[in-house]
């Protein structure tokens, strides 16, 4: 995902003079085509993270703009005073991109899991919140970010993430697309982890189980006209997450479920538990670990579909 959004970037710049990209010193060599095509537009702002918000706060006011562009804990938690104040009360339309959200850099601790990002910043008022399921709603979502009036903040995977989406579907800001139809089970989630689902999907098809797969493409604004057309169809809903469990997508949907005039929904959330991870290993390991592997994800979707009757 992130070569994707480095050579969107790159198009952009080409097309646009007001688009500015911001680096907290990562991604540099990524970038040589960006600076190719705009090297007065390319700020390294080094590990300043709450600086570099403040810095792209008054570039939007001025008229421009801007991206920031580095790994998610840092351009989130490590300055979100300066997203809040400088960011979401001005209504300063920033891109905020979080690389390697999730489990991405599971190997390396805590300090670069990202696992609340979404629950906190979800919160500010005007302030969009995605979680692309692969490049291709990437490009889509920033396209529509840098010409939103709104901040917006967009979290990635890594690389090597699988396509999920067909060409064709309705990408953006706030909509939802079905990834697989199905009958017994709406899995409704965000982000590449719905890869593995899909894969769990594929494996219970073949015992006669007929899985759904949504991808929300974010937590904030909710595609409202979709996910009541799902209401209609599907009592069964398993919200899916590379994220802590506490206030991400399956917190967003029991809130809309709550202010909703539709059937009685049962709804189970799946993501990471509420603690620390302290175990270290890869993405793949830790995945594997707290069962939200294509593996794990089979026996817990088929638990939710024999739970029904």
């Amino acid at each position: 995902m992130r070569d994707a959004f480095a050579n969107e970037m790159t198009a952009l710049a080409a097309e646009r003079n007001d688009l500015t990209l911001l680096s907290g010193d990562i991604g540099n060599r990524m970038f040589d085509r960006y600076k190719q095509v705009a090297p007065e537009r390319f700020f390294n702002c080094g590990i300043a993270e709450a600086n570099m918000m403040s810095l792209a706060a008054g570039m939007a006011l001025s008229g421009l703009r801007p991206v920031i562009y580095t790994i998610t804990p840092f351009t989130t938690t490590r300055c979100l005073e300066q997203i809040r104040v400088g960011v979401a009360y001005h209504q300063a339309p920033v891109v905020i991109v979080g690389t390697g959200s999730g489990l991405s850099y599971a190997e390396l601790g805590p300090t670069h899991h990202s696992l609340e990002d979404m629950a906190i910043l979800r919160t500010l008022p005007g302030l969009n919140v995605l979680a692309p399921a692969d490049s291709i709603e990437l490009v889509a979502q920033l396209k529509a970010a840098l010409n939103d009036s709104h901040p917006t903040y967009i979290r990635i995977g890594k690389k090597g993430e699988p396509q999920l989406h067909q060409e064709g579907s309705q990408l953006g800001i706030g909509k939802a697309n079905l990834l697989r139809d199905g009958s017994d089970l709406l899995v409704v989630g965000v982000g590449p982890i719905l890869g593995e689902a899909l894969k769990a999907a594929e494996n219970l098809a073949v015992g006669g189980f007929s899985v759904a797969i949504a991808s929300l493409g974010g937590v904030k604004p909710l595609d409202d006209t979709f996910l009541r057309s799902m209401a209609e169809r599907f009592p069964n809903w398993l919200s899916l997450e590379e994220h802590g469990i506490t206030g991400g997508v399956g917190s967003a949907l029991l809130e809309w479920l709550s202010g909703q005039d539709v059937q009685p929904i049962r709804l189970k959330r799946l993501g990471v538990p509420d603690v620390f991870l302290h175990e270290l290993g890869n993405q793949s390991y830790t995945r594997q670990q707290l069962g939200l592997d294509a593996d794990g994800l089979v026996r817990t979707f088929r638990q939710q579909i024999e739970a029904q009757g």
